[in-house]
């Protein structure tokens, strides 16, 4: 008896990630900095026109994740990258949201803030105070994401962002609520978290982690930020999340060795209950191996996504006999 396309590739089978979102595959095409925002306003990009076209081919995929848009002009940390604190910037989004739905696809929008790595001053803690203002930043962008059309959001926790640098012990010192413990480190994710899905509602809300990620010429992880980053997973489990988005790269730009990938999801799969997403150095055979593992629900690709617009349909072609 010969084998049906989704016993052959679990990846390109269907999947409902809940209120209403059904997912034609489990293909996810990652957040990437395409810096295609060189106009004064970071609008969604200088000729929208294009960047409409560029979401469309690539709308075959279960789910896009946009490049990451910055929630502030206080978040901007690199050049020509879009942001998402305006209405103009909302309007100049729509017709790319609007190009994906038309090819019915789902698009969600990554929110960021680069944190301390946003200017070349010297650092300094946030005051509470002003914590709450990023956290109000935060529940903006995601207005502001909803009026340009998406379909969700997903909050960049992971490397050098605002978020990540509050989960590290080495770069988060503190000694008050937002620091000294594993719960006080992770107060900021979750503030964000309640103000984002208090716009959003259930499973539109999706949180990308880096939990492997290492310091200078370290190849392990730091025990103490592993540490934060599990328990942040198992209390993600009490939100109504869309999912749980796991880098499992331990530097920018690495391949991930398969035991190094496994090691990563085969921690996390456990901890975390809800759909989880698998990210970094994936193809074909290994996004089909952990979706068939359980390791994971859903799989995303950066630099396949660019390079093959229409990555499922060319994996559907590639089927082994």
């Amino acid at each position: 008896m010969s084998l049906s396309l989704t016993e052959k590739q679990p990846m390109l089978g269907p999947y409902d990630l809940g209120a209403g979102l059904k997912l034609r595959n489990r293909v996810v095409m990652a957040r990437m900095t395409r810096a295609r925002a060189d106009n004064p306003s970071l609008t969604s990009a200088t000729s929208t026109e294009s960047h409409s076209a560029n979401h469309r081919q690539r709308a075959g995929a279960g789910l896009i994740v946009s490049e990451g848009t910055w929630i502030s002009t206080e978040a901007v940390g690199a050049v020509n990258v879009p942001g998402m604190y305006g209405l103009k910037q909302a309007r100049a989004w729509r017709p790319v949201t609007s190009a994906v739905h038309a090819e019915g696809g789902a698009i969600f929008a990554q929110l960021a803030h680069t944190g301390a790595a946003s200017h070349p001053v010297t650092r300094e803690a946030l005051g509470t105070a002003r914590i709450a203002g990023v956290v109000e930043q935060y529940r903006s962008a995601a207005s502001n994401a909803r009026l340009a059309g998406f379909d969700g959001v997903e909050l960049d926790a992971q490397r050098g962002c605002l978020i990540a640098q509050f989960l590290d012990p080495a770069p988060n010192p503190r000694t008050d609520a937002y620091g000294g413990t594993a719960e006080g480190r992770a107060r900021l994710l979750f503030a964000v978290l309640d103000a984002v899905v208090g716009v959003w509602g259930p499973h539109r809300v999706g949180v990308k982690l880096a939990p492997h990620q290492v310091r200078g010429e370290s190849n392990e992880a730091s025990p103490e930020a592993l540490a934060v980053h599990e328990q942040v997973a198992v209390r993600l489990n009490d939100y109504p999340l869309a999912y749980l988005h796991v880098m499992t790269a331990r530097r920018p730009d690495a391949r991930v060795t398969e035991a190094r990938r496994r090691e990563s999801l085969g921690l996390f799969r456990p901890l975390y209950r809800g759909t989880l997403i698998a990210n970094a150095s994936l193809d074909q055979e290994s996004g089909n191996a952990v979706v068939s593992e359980g390791l994971a629900d859903l799989v995303s690709f950066a630099a396949l996504s660019i390079s093959n617009p229409d990555l499922p349909q060319r994996f559907e072609q590639l089927i082994s006999t």
